[in-house]
C-alpha cells in the first residue's frame, strides 16, 4: 500500500541534490588543501541539515563521546543511518565493498573517506590495517559490526572479527569504544509496529530505488540514538568479549527504544540534535 505524498518526495529530493552539489565541491576544496576543521565539522553539518530535509526528527539519549579516537560501534538499518550518525558524530564509516560501487552514494561516501571492509579473507587483514592507521592518526571510526543491515525489530550478530581494532593503543592506553544504537521508532507522531518498520528499515532484497522514493514522500519521521559509556578493551579482556558487551547494549537498547520504553535508556540529552 502506497502511503505518503509524491510533492514532498519530489521536493525534499530536490533540496537534498540542490545541497549537496553545491557543499560537496566545497569539502573536496578544503581536503585538498587539508583545513582540518572543515574536513571533521562540515559533513557533521551536512547530514545534520540533511535529516531537516528528509524530515528526520533526531531523539538522542545518552552523551557522545568527546575522546578522540573514538570507535562507535552501532547496529545497522538502513541508509539512513548515515544520515542520523553522521550528524551526531565527526568521523568517518566502515562501510561493506559493495557500497563503492553504487553510482551517486559511493562518491558521497569515498568523500567522506569510507573505508570499505572486504569480506575475503585474503583483504580483511588490509581492511583492518586501514582501520587501524586511522585511529592511529586521531579519526574515529563509525563501525556496523552486524556486517549487513537488519530489519529493525531486532539486532543482528555482531561479528567479533571486526573488534580487532580495538587493540590498538595510543599513547600506551586503549581505544575508546563506545556503543550505539539507532531505531526509527514513529512517523507522524504514531509509533511504528512490525509491519510498518520497513518503511524506515532497508535489508534483504529491498530495492534501493523505490524504498528510497517510498520513505521520502513521508512525513516527519522519528529516530532514537541511544550512547552508552565508553570502554575499552583492557576493562573487558578480548575482543570476544568487548564484542559480547557491545551487542547486549545495543540490542537491549534497540528493544528499549522500539517499544517506547525510554526510561531503560540512558538519560535523555538536555536539548535534542
Amino acid at each position: 500500500m502506497w502511503i505518503g505524498s509524491p510533492l514532498r518526495g519530489a521536493f525534499r529530493l530536490l533540496c537534498y541534490l540542490s545541497v549537496t552539489l553545491i557543499l560537496v565541491p566545497i569539502y573536496l576544496v578544503a581536503m585538498s588543501l587539508r583545513i582540518r576543521p572543515i574536513i571533521r565539522w562540515m559533513p557533521v553539518a551536512y547530514h545534520s541539515f540533511v535529516c531537516v530535509i528528509l524530515g528526520i526528527k533526531v531523539r538522542v539519549h545518552g552523551e557522545r563521546s568527546d575522546v578522540i579516537p573514538t570507535l562507535f560501534v552501532c547496529n545497522h538499518v538502513s541508509y539512513l543511518d548515515i544520515v542520523v550518525l553522521g550528524g551526531l558524530i565527526p568521523g568517518s564509516f566502515v562501510a561493506k565493498a559493495e557500497v563503492a560501487t553504487w553510482p551517486f552514494f559511493s562518491t558521497l561516501a569515498k568523500a567522506q573517506r569510507t573505508i570499505f571492509v572486504e569480506r575475503t579473507s585474503g583483504k580483511a587483514s588490509h581492511s583492518r590495517d586501514e582501520m587501524m592507521s586511522r585511529l592511529n592518526t586521531g579519526d574515529n571510526l563509525m563501525l556496523f559490526p552486524e556486517g549487513t543491515s537488519s530489519d529493525g525489530q531486532r539486532v543482528l550478530p555482531f561479528r567479533s572479527a571486526l573488534f580487532g581494532v580495538a587493540q590498538l593503543r595510543r599513547d600506551e592506553k586503549p581505544i575508546a569504544v563506545q556503543s550505539v544504537a539507532i531505531a526509527y521508532t514513529r512517523l507522524d507522531g504514531i509509533p511504528l509496529g512490525r509491519y510498518w518498520r520497513p518503511l524506515f528499515a532497508w535489508f534483504g532484497d529491498l530495492d534501493l530505488v523505490p524504498h528510497l522514493w517510498q520513505m521520502v514522500c513521508l512525513g516527519e519521521t522519528e529516530a532514537v540514538v541511544t550512547f552508552f559509556p565508553p570502554v575499552d578493551i583492557d576493562k573487558l579482556g578480548d575482543r570476544k568479549k568487548l564484542c559480547e558487551y557491545c551487542f547486549k547494549q545495543v540490542s537491549g537498547a534497540v528493544q528499549a527504544a522500539n517499544s517506547g520504553r525510554y526510561e531503560l535508556l540512558p538519560p535523555k540529552k538536555a536539548a535534542a540534535a
